[in-house]
């Protein structure tokens, strides 16, 4: 499984980069998005925005930490339409987090299981592994999700959860 945050922490240090975009195709969005992961971003993500003169665009927000600047500065003026981005100093509050296997009809799932100052506040199923479940069995996604989700709480005592 991914990285696991085993203790509930700030990240210090984090830049928000964000661009708006209006002559680029949006099919790109998608491409941009997993070159700027490949390339170390911590999370990207898309708004649509209305610009001057109400031409529609999108926002570009990539939350990086500012060691990684200048990999996200390249992979952003290289792939998109942009000619300028802003940087908002952050601080990301990241809960503490593991893994757990759960045994369901369609192979084990994980679950992604979060802390806040160590009682569990959420949980939620690898979307991933479910839609792999999902077409490998022929079952609607939406089934093994709930199942996934079902399973975990009938397995795990979470009366005091949230």
């Amino acid at each position: 499984m991914g990285f696991e945050h085993r203790e509930e922490h700030i990240d210090e240090g984090m830049l928000l980069l964000q661009a708006n975009i209006d002559d680029m195709n949006p099919e790109l969005c998608s491409y941009v998005g997993e070159c700027l992961f490949e390339a170390g971003a911590n999370d990207v993500y898309w708004i649509p925005i209305i610009m001057k003169k109400g031409r529609p665009g999108v926002m570009l927000n990539v939350l990086v930490d500012e060691s990684r600047l200048e990999r996200m500065e390249e992979v952003i003026f290289r792939e998109t339409t942009t000619i300028g981005l802003r940087y908002l100093r952050a601080s990301c509050h990241r809960l503490a987090r593991e893994f757990k296997q759960v045994a369901t009809p369609w192979g084990a799932i994980h679950v992604k299981v979060g802390y806040h100052r160590g009682r569990m506040v959420q949980f939620a199923p690898e979307f991933k592994e479910c839609e792999q479940a999902a077409k490998q069995y022929g079952v609607p996604l939406k089934q093994v999700y709930d199942e996934v989700r079902r399973l975990f709480l009938n397995g795990e005592k979470h009366s005091d959860m949230l």
